[in-house]
């Protein structure tokens, strides 16, 4: 018996979500029950919860990104909250950024067979890419660090006046309190805790959204994002 008979059929609320992507999404499902657990890409134990835990949870994070922008998922493992995101917002260029071979293969194969033209997959750590992949609209993240770490990786690839949306659970308050020196530091101007998926999750989706001024990742971060654009160039005219 494979993890994927574990998987229950998708709720109501996914019809709701996906709608006409449905079928991918229930496809995706069975790929995360029983690739992803035969790989070690998330537990036996999550497969059945994974729709209203994984899938359903991640998915509604779309209520707060905007229409039309570049989106980077950082460490994106088994592709949440990136490959969900992706089946509900087609008019968002989404970049998958993971630095591990066996997951990066697993998505690449996802975004093939599931037809996610508009997803590109990057192996590589976020300091590793930064001023090589174009700074993006809107960084996504889920349980991958505490806050003030993950805006150390996220918020220097966002582009003046982006934002960074990291899923949080219970504890979304009291990182957002421990962070905030490190967020200043990092051209951080405004913080806000989000709940979305009101009456299709239960409980809603916590989200800590993070917005940057003219500077993402502060002074620092401009210098490195300034050597990688010089060398960069000068690799081109060789």
């Amino acid at each position: 018996m494979t993890e994927a008979s574990e998987l229950p059929p998708a709720p109501e609320q996914a019809e709701v979500v996906f709608g006409e992507r449905l079928p991918e999404a229930v496809r995706y499902a069975e790929l995360l029950a029983d690739v992803g657990v035969r790989r070690g890409l998330i537990g036996p134990r999550e497969v059945p919860r994974l729709w209203e835990r994984h899938l359903l949870n991640c998915a509604v994070l779309s209520e707060a990104v905007p229409e039309g922008v570049s989106v980077c998922d950082v460490g994106s493992g088994a592709g949440l909250p990136g490959i969900p995101l992706a089946l509900v917002r087609s008019d968002l260029r989404i970049t998958l950024l993971e630095p591990l071979l066996r997951r990066t293969n697993f998505l690449e194969e996802v975004v093939e067979l599931l037809g996610l033209e508009h997803v590109t997959v990057v192996r590589g750590r976020a300091e590793e890419v930064l001023g090589k992949l174009p700074p993006v609209h809107v960084v996504t993240a889920r349980a991958v660090a505490p806050l003030d770490r993950l805006a150390g990786w996220g918020v220097p690839l966002l582009r003046p006046y982006g934002e960074m949306l990291a899923l949080k659970g219970d504890t979304a308050e009291e990182e957002l309190r421990a962070a905030r020196a490190a967020l200043s530091k990092l051209g951080v101007v405004d913080t806000s805790i989000l709940h979305v998926g009101e009456g299709l999750v239960n409980p809603p989706s916590t989200v800590v959204r993070v917005e940057v001024g003219e500077s993402p990742g502060g002074v620092r971060f401009a210098a490195k994002r300034a050597k990688a654009a010089r060398i960069g160039r000068a690799r081109r005219h060789r």
